[in-house]
Formats: structure tokens, C-alpha cells, sequence
């Protein structure tokens, strides 16, 4: 199931939509709901969602608001923008920042499963290439074969921003002390350490291969402080990022 956040300051249309909708019917489940924007940036700079189903027009933050942060910090969250208004500009602005879909209000039942059956085919998409170099990463990991292992190699590649011992361990349903030994013992290193290696190496991949500053890829990778991420890349590469990313 994807993740899905929904932003709207009518209280009963955004109750309606999430709770009268069958989402998981087409792969997604509500994991939140806000009444403005700036409730729902908080929500997202502390929980990885998939997806963001969002009118445009709220107080505090509107939704185009919402969209620029997402997209000038990367977030990586597909945006779905409601409106009322048949206004090009909100549209053709909604664009530049990188939106999925724009639906008019109120959103038609029929409308609402086109566009999220082929979002949901993005996201698919997406995530089997990330699978896939997942599994080049780990591939001389010790132990990955092991059922448990492979478990948790997978949730800490695809949650690693937010990933906890604690999560994993309810995920594999051992007890917290026990995964921490458990997972040193079949792969040679500790699930700390572990965490720390995919950080590291995503955040090359970011830096290499993307046009991101050293902060932005900080939060990408689950670190809300710049300097402690920058302290932490330096010790694993052995260099700044911003020297990795001039090949220094």
C-alpha cells in the first residue's frame, strides 16, 4: 500500500473523500489528514508518504505553497492538487513544481481511480528501479539471504530516512534486543552501522548524479541537522560532499 496524505481545509469534503473512497482498492492507504498546508509540510518533513492528494486553495499555507517546498526540497512526493477554480494559471503554475495531476472539485469517483491507478503505476515504476539497485548494493551483504535479514534489508532501503531498530524488529515480530544481535551475527555489522551505509551511499548517488546541495541531500537522507550530516559523510567517504560532488 502507498501512503497518502490528504490536505483540506473543508473538514466534511476531506472526510468524505478519505473515509468514503475504498483507497486500498487501488493500492493506497490514507495515513494522514491536514487542514492547511503548512500542517501537512510538517507532517511530510517527518514521515515519508507517496503521495499527496491536496486542495489548492487553504489558509496558512495553499496548496501551491505546499507544492514549491516539496519541490525546491526534493521531497520526492507525487501531488495530486484539487480545485474549484477553472483557472490556467493555477494549473500551468502547479506544473512547474513538478505536480502529477490537477482535478477539478468536486472530484468525480471515476476520476479520482484514473488518476491514482496510474499514479500508483508510476510509483511502481519507480520503486522497482530503486528495488533493483537495492539489491545491487546489498548483493556482498552477509547473511541477506537470511529470510529475517532480507526483511529488514528492505524496509531500511525503502524507509531509510526514518528507519528504527524498533520498526524492524515489530516489522520481523522479535524482540528489539534480540534483532540487534541477531542482525550482527548474520552480516558481520551492527543494524546502526547498517543504516549508516545506505545513508552514506544514497547520498552519493544524490550528490553524483543530481544537482542537490549538501543540506538538501541532508534531509533526503533522514538527517535534519546539515553540519551532522556533513560530520558523518566525511568520516564514511572521507571527504565533504560538497568536495565529492566537484570529484575532489
Amino acid at each position: 500500500m502507498y501512503k497518502l496524505l490528504a490536505a483540506d481545509d473543508e473538514e466534511d469534503t476531506r472526510d468524505t473523500l478519505c473515509n468514503c473512497f475504498p483507497w486500498e482498492s487501488i493500492g493506497f492507504t490514507v495515513v494522514k489528514q491536514a487542514g492547511n498546508g503548512l500542517e501537512a509540510l510538517s507532517y511530510l518533513q517527518a514521515n515519508p508518504v507517496d503521495a499527496l492528494l491536496c486542495d489548492i486553495r487553504m489558509p496558512v499555507m495553499s496548496g501551491l505553497e505546499l507544492c514549491k517546498h516539496i519541490h525546491e526540497r526534493k521531497m520526492g512526493v507525487r501531488v495530486v492538487l484539487l480545485s474549484a477554480y477553472r483557472d490556467f494559471e493555477y494549473a500551468r503554475e502547479a506544473m512547474t513544481y513538478g505536480v502529477s495531476h490537477y482535478m477539478l472539485k468536486p472530484a468525480k469517483y471515476d476520476d479520482i481511480v484514473h488518476v491514482f491507478t496510474q499514479l500508483k503505476s508510476t510509483l511502481d515504476e519507480t520503486n522497482y528501479s530503486l528495488a533493483a539497485q537495492g539489491t545491487e548494493m546489498d548483493a556482498s551483504l552477509p547473511g541477506s539471504a537470511d529470510p529475517v535479514i532480507s526483511n529488514i534489508v528492505k524496509c531500511v532501503n525503502q524507509d531509510y530516512r526514518t528507519v528504527t531498530l524498533q520498526q524492524v524488529s515489530e516489522m520481523v515480530e522479535m524482540n528489539s534486543s534480540y534483532v540487534s544481535v541477531y542482525f550482527k551475527k548474520k552480516t558481520g555489522i551492527h543494524f546502526s552501522e547498517y543504516i549508516l551505509k545506505v545513508r552514506m551511499e544514497k547520498a552519493a548517488e544524490l550528490l553524483k548524479h543530481g544537482h542537490m546541495k549538501a543540506f538538501e541531500v541532508s534531509e533526503a537522507v533522514g538527517y535534519a541537522n546539515p553540519k551532522n550530516f556533513i560530520r558523518a559523510f566525511k568520516q564514511f567517504h572521507g571527504t565533504t560532499p560538497g568536495q565529492f560532488k566537484n570529484g575532489r
